[in-house]
């Protein structure tokens, strides 16, 4: 499930979360419409940004991208408003393909339980299954997945052939090739054969990143076993491989700058934030957002983390004693107005004036509860009580607890995505530079 992009809900503003669930749930299902329930599993947070870009740079409605799936238990047994069409399926083929380069590597390598030979004969199997599979699925939206296959074979030559010393972007061209050409047929989607050529090379530094930071990442364990690794093996210091990335994620929002999107606001915060925040994961982020908040802040002002006694309107005391209720006010007056500080609100109480959902019997209650349990959405989702119907937070979302489900990393330091942005100006034009409030949609607010 899990790439290089890993955005918290925290960290998205409500419209960009229900379009990152939108993709994400796109790509599921159609990985299960075109290629079967098994490869369901080749779901992954990296693979939609595919689909992301082609509905971003698309200039038909929303309605026409997007179609209403049934209940899931992934969802908390919701129905939703998913991606669907042409994106959704190149995103579907992309993903599928690498994943079978994925597991073909582990069964090489002999990783774990592939080293068993009934379980490589059945991963062997899967593979030869699934590129069939992506073949066909891209084909029909004119991508040749054999770009992503020879990338992967040469990916292996290269690797053995790799003299001691030598620059590890050497490692890193067939993978910076195969996401270029997924980002740059994503224009060809979308009509807009203009992009191409930005979107190529964002595509080619996004496979460096991705490359480079999972390297960084398996450096250690690879060490302790002996396997092959693309930093020790060119001699690459850590302090070298994040130069490297950050110079990538640079290089992407510069590229992106030369895009035409008709909506670039989850395109923004996925390539030109959170690619930052996954530096920052690998690497630490302590010195860099030092340096950052210093040089953003204005001449003759401290720094946003040198004033803990903030007068701003989000920053509330937390030790201030909640408003009474004034008996003198009238309730709300419709639904749109606004609801009184004393009526309580958020997940788990039905506004007022709304009819409480019907409660399933025990039965059915406890044969949700199993099935949502069992899924993890009790733990790790937002779902509906599985007797009453309302709206619950999942353990995940109150708070960390480990699960690896989130990247909560930063999540108090919102501020510093709007601060960084003046230092190489990939927020510009967006309404980002300021307080994270205009069209960039941080969340930050």
């Amino acid at each position: 499930m899990f790439g290089i992009i890993r955005p918290c809900r925290h960290r998205l503003s409500e419209r960009l979360q229900t379009s990152w669930m939108a993709h994400l749930c796109g790509l599921c299902l159609a990985l299960r419409d075109d290629h079967g329930q098994l490869a369901r599993t080749a779901t992954n947070y990296d693979g939609l940004i595919i689909s992301v870009l082609v509905e971003a740079q698309s200039a038909e409605d929303d309605a026409s991208w997007r179609r209403t799936a049934g209940p899931c238990p992934l969802r908390g047994m919701r129905t939703a408003s998913v991606a669907k069409g042409e994106g959704a399926r190149l995103a579907a083929a992309v993903s599928l393909a690498l994943a079978s380069v994925k597991i073909r590597d582990h069964v090489e390598d002999r990783d774990g339980v592939f080293a068993r030979r009934p379980v490589a004969a059945g991963a062997r199997a899967v593979t030869r299954r699934w590129d069939r599979k992506s073949a066909g699925g891209a084909s029909a939206v004119g991508f040749d997945t054999a770009v992503l296959l020879d990338a992967a074979a040469r990916q292996g030559e290269l690797e053995r052939s790799l003299a001691p010393g030598g620059s590890v972007l050497l490692v890193t061209e067939p993978t910076e090739s195969a996401t270029s050409a997924a980002f740059a047929h994503t224009a060809e989607l979308a009509g807009r054969p203009g992009n191409a050529a930005p979107l190529a090379e964002a595509g080619r530094l996004f496979g460096r990143l991705a490359h480079l930071l999972d390297a960084a990442e398996d450096q250690a364990a690879d060490a302790a076993s002996g396997a092959w690794n693309p930093l020790t093996a060119t001699d690459t210091d850590r302090a070298e491989a994040e130069r490297l990335c950050r110079d990538a994620v640079h290089g992407i929002r510069l590229a992106l700058r030369d895009v035409e999107f008709t909506d670039r606001a989850l395109v923004h915060v996925l390539l030109g934030h959170e690619t930052e925040r996954a530096v920052d994961r690998v690497f630490g982020a302590a010195s860099h957002t030092a340096s950052c908040r210093t040089k953003a802040a204005p001449s003759g002002t401290a720094p946003h983390d040198a004033a803990p006694h903030s007068t701003a309107p989000h920053a509330a005391n937390p030790y201030q004693s909640p408003p009474t209720k004034d008996p003198n006010q009238a309730p709300p007056a419709g639904p749109g107005a606004p609801v009184p500080p004393w009526v309580p609100q958020g997940p788990g109480f039905t506004p007022p004036g709304a009819p409480r959902p019907p409660r399933r019997n025990l039965l059915s209650g406890c044969a949700i509860w199993a099935l949502m349990a069992c899924s993890c959405q009790l733990m790790c989702c937002n779902h509906n009580d599985p007797f009453s119907r309302e709206p619950r937070e999942g353990w995940c979302a109150r708070q960390d607890c480990g699960c690896g489900q989130c990247d909560c990393s930063g999540c108090s330091n919102c501020d510093s995505c709007c601060q960084c942005c003046g230092d190489d100006g990939c927020c510009d034009g967006c309404g980002c530079d300021g307080c994270c409030d205009g069209g960039c949609d941080c969340g930050c607010s």
